[in-house]
């Protein structure tokens, strides 16, 4: 019983860390349109490499509704792919990116990929 116990413990610890999205907050001083074709046209940059993991992401679909973007990608690692999905938002003063990294969440902790997009990100808008 007490093994079932741990079992349990583990995996609902597992899935409350999978649950929860990145979120980047970057504050910017270019107008809402600028920085919305800035992301635009440089969005597969942002995700164009995932640092020192051997993994390829593959854009699958990107849509803006107003300043919104919704966006899902693959992370394709051997035979395994993982989607990520997420939004940027723009305002008139800051981009804010939420991603749900879902099972890649195993293999980049929060703070790596909040540093790796955010410094992506704030490349676009310089």
């Amino acid at each position: 019983m007490l093994l079932i116990a741990r079992v349990l413990r583990r995996y609902t610890s597992n899935l409350k860390r999978l649950g929860i999205p990145v979120r980047i907050t970057i504050t910017h001083n270019r107008s809402k349109e600028e920085v919305i074709q800035s992301i635009d046209r440089g969005f597969n940059q942002i995700f164009q490499e995932a640092g020192a993991l051997p993994v390829k992401l593959v854009v699958e679909q990107r849509s803006w509704q107003g300043s919104t973007m919704s966006f899902m990608l693959t992370a394709k690692m051997g035979i395994m792919s993982i989607p990520i999905k997420g939004t940027v938002d723009v305002t008139d003063k800051d981009v804010t990116i939420d991603v749900d990294l879902g099972m890649f969440n195993r293999f980049v902790d929060e703070k790596s990929a909040q540093q790796m997009i955010g410094n992506r990100i704030k490349g676009l808008l310089n």
